[in-house]
């Protein structure tokens, strides 16, 4: 896991980038704190920071050349079938320097090239210097784990493993206001697009090459699922396939020259990893967070029961909201482009205690998207199998409309999940979708943004090319395919990244294993959900693996106390600075009078979902005074 940078010129003009390959490099330190370096030649710089995994010796650091001189690689991800990978080849005569997957990627991208990248089993993002032919090849894991931004141009190509490294170039930093529009609705920015015109995202399952000044793009994956063509086999062989191909993708990411433990938070996810990970690694350590003034957040407990159950050398790291306060700083300062979801901020804390005693960590996530977890997919269960008690609910959308909603307590966040329900039921399949994805409409976003500043016509293209999966008619699993596509790179795995990076710790992703994916959405959707189970799968298939409580307890994601720690901690900075009038008014981007009404709402009885749009303002300010008007 590394933090990777670098510039292709195709002319003079383009050399002048050249001169800030180290800044680049340097702003990716958090990512790679064990070794640094940098190639340069007369066209071509390659940057790598490291952060040492599987053989950390000098002799496998980057960037790395074969033998011949002629092919360099800067690469960021595991390779976790990369010991089969490496005996193929040398059966087939190749030698090895080093112990290393990334060699094994190397030499395998020279012999295969391209197709390479089908018989990988992991998460990546990596270039590939051809010295003699003077190309690029670069590659995004399937699933989106590893991130990978790039601008082209007329004068170069520049590539980084996060924005920051992209802006360390000097760039332009004109804002893509149909990606802001996205945002204040999504609370994140869907790849390809960015915050910035001329900056993309690579997306997940991609590869591009860069020859002579032009780029050629290329898809080499997506989902196998073909809903006329599903599985026929029975629900009972189906879950031992399952616990089969999942038991052997935590094997495969056990494989480590460093301390691994595993992220436990007492949800089902996490815990099947977690139990499945300790027959293989009996002294398994595991990490979880609570949060000690807001029971109602605090999850611990759950953890500490599957712990004791599974004899984890568990530690729980207890915060106060004081100290999440005191970590705001560092956390908008990680966040290198507008993103949201505040659940960040617990990963982010988790990541920062748990790289005290480990460097790698495995974790649930992924299920959710893969197996039907979250309330949404009940909800659109209950949408597409309507009986009377989703008729009612609809018809008293009114009802809903007046009472108290908050996510901050039981009875209002009921209330909360029912008026948002009662909104969405009857509507078309996409619009039903993007209204349950999102925290804003289209409505409130127009109010918020001043005239002008985004194009309609852009902004419904894209969204049409991110719900494209979405027929008129849509099931289950049309749904899920979707998650997999906008909400599992752009908002889950963006979050994991961002976060656990900013502390140089790896998290490992057994869900995501490519046969585990491939495997499920062969499934029909009923084996995953029905009226009453979520998971239904998972569940059905590791019975008796963990404690009652666990398989009985509520879905709760990994939230943490936003409304309560505005309203009180953050009050100042958002009425003072980041919101103020002042402010608002030199930026020339948002309309004031909307903003004073939402930070109304905020501090009002009824504040129903704003906190998590204002949560999404002042990240978006915090990044725009910093990054934009720079402070960077």
């Amino acid at each position: 896991m590394c933090g990777i940078t670098g510039v292709f010129a195709f002319n003079l003009v383009g050399k002048f980038s050249k001169i800030n390959v180290a800044a680049a490099t340097t702003s990716l330190a958090h990512r790679g704190p064990d070794f640094h370096d940098v190639y340069v030649d007369e066209w071509v710089c390659l940057g790598h920071r490291r952060l040492s995994i599987i053989d950390t010796r000098e002799i496998a650091h980057q960037p790395m050349w074969d033998e011949s001189g002629r092919w360099c690689i800067v690469y960021n991800g595991e390779i976790f079938n990369y010991r089969e990978l490496r005996a193929t080849l040398v059966n087939l005569g190749y030698t090895f320097r080093t112990e290393s997957d990334t060699e094994v990627l190397l030499k395998l991208f020279i012999r295969d090239g391209a197709s390479c990248l089908h018989q990988l089993n992991g998460f990546f993002a990596f270039c590939i210097y051809d010295k003699q032919e003077q190309s690029f090849f670069l590659a995004r894991d399937r699933f989106g784990v590893k991130p990978l931004y790039y601008l082209h141009d007329d004068d170069k190509f520049l590539f980084g493993s996060e924005l920051k490294a992209i802006h360390a170039y000097g760039i332009n930093k004109n804002l893509d206001y149909d990606s802001l529009y996205t945002y204040l609705q999504l609370n994140y920015i869907p790849a390809p697009d960015t915050i910035f015109k001329h900056v993309k995202k690579l997306l997940p399952g991609h590869c591009l090459r860069v020859k002579g000044g032009h780029l050629a793009l290329q898809s080499y994956y997506s989902i196998p699922y073909q809903p006329a063509n599903l599985s026929t086999a029975s629900y009972e062989s189906a879950q031992g396939s399952f616990r089969d191909l999942l038991e052997q993708a935590v094997q495969r990411r056990l494989v480590s020259d460093v301390p691994l433990g595993a992220f436990l938070s007492g949800g089902i996810d996490s815990s099947v990893i977690t139990a499945l990970a300790k027959r293989h690694k009996p002294d398994l350590q595991t990490f979880s967070i609570g949060f000690r003034d807001e029971k109602y957040f605090d999850e611990s407990r759950y953890a500490e029961i599957a712990a004791k159950h599974l004899g984890t050398n568990h530690t729980v790291f207890s915060l106060t909201n004081t100290e999440m306060s005191a970590h705001l700083h560092d956390i908008l300062n990680s966040i290198d482009e507008p993103f949201a979801d505040s659940s960040a901020i617990a990963v982010y804390l988790l990541s920062r205690e748990t790289r005290k005693h480990a460097t790698v960590a495995l974790s649930g996530d992924g299920a959710d998207e893969l197996l039907g977890g979250y309330n949404k997919h009940a909800a659109f269960y209950r949408a597409l199998h309507p009986g009377f008690a989703e008729k009612a609910v609809t018809a008293l959308k009114p009802l809903w409309w007046l009472l108290p909603k908050s996510r901050h307590a039981p009875f209002s966040n009921t209330v909360r999940q029912l008026d948002r329900f009662a909104r969405g039921a009857g509507l078309a399949s996409a619009e039903r979708y993007w209204l349950w994805a999102g925290f804003a409409t289209q409505r409130q976003a127009d109010r918020l943004l001043k005239p002008g500043l985004r194009t309609n016509s852009v902004f419904m293209s894209r969204r049409e090319e991110l719900l494209n999966t979405l027929p008129v008619k849509e099931t289950l699993n049309d749904v899920l395919l979707t998650d997999m596509r906008l909400v599992l790179p752009n908002d889950m795995l963006t979050k994991v990244d961002r976060m656990s990076m900013a502390h140089a710790v790896e998290i490992r992703n057994p869900f995501l294993d490519v046969n585990v994916v491939n495997f499920l959405f062969t499934l029909p959707d009923h084996f995953k959900i029905d009226g009453r189970t979520r998971k239904k799968l998972l569940r059905d298939a590791f019975p008796g693996l963990l404690p009652a409580e666990l398989y009985q307890r509520p879905k709760k994601g990994f939230e943490v106390p936003l409304l309560k720690w505005m309203r009180k901690d953050l009050k100042k900075i958002i009425r003072d600075e980041l919101l103020s009038r002042q402010f608002i008014e030199e930026q020339g981007i948002f309309n004031y009078a909307e903003i004073r009404r939402l930070r109304n709402q905020l501090f009002a009885i009824n504040p129903g979902d704003v906190h998590a749009r204002m949560w999404g303002l002042v990240v978006f300010q915090w990044w725009w005074r910093e990054m934009v008007r720079g402070k960077r």
